[in-house]
């Protein structure tokens, strides 16, 4: 039997649920301003995953890059839902 496959969903649904409140604090304490660090930590990720052995490794890295990678979208549209009221402003 092979968990891989599971081991790799499993710590996908971890990371998208992790980064989803890093989210909404970075941009509450940084505002959107710090997409370059979501940037770099995304290329960074995403390029380990290449030199990497491991299959299982090499996937949850790419998989943690490119979910950096969004979270510069969702950076900016977290300040929109905070637009809306959505989310406390900072004050």
């Amino acid at each position: 039997m092979n968990f891989q496959g599971i081991l790799a969903g499993a710590a996908s649904f971890v990371i998208i649920g992790l980064l989803h409140p890093v989210v909404i604090w970075a941009e509450y304490r940084f505002t959107k301003s710090c997409w370059w660090a979501f940037l770099v930590a995304g290329l960074l990720a995403t390029g380990g995953s290449v030199f990497v052995d491991s299959v299982l490794i090499s996937c949850v890295l790419a998989v943690l890059g490119f979910s950096l990678l969004w979270c510069i979208k969702e950076l900016y549209e977290q300040e929109e839902r905070v637009r809306k009221g959505w989310y406390p402003a900072r004050c």
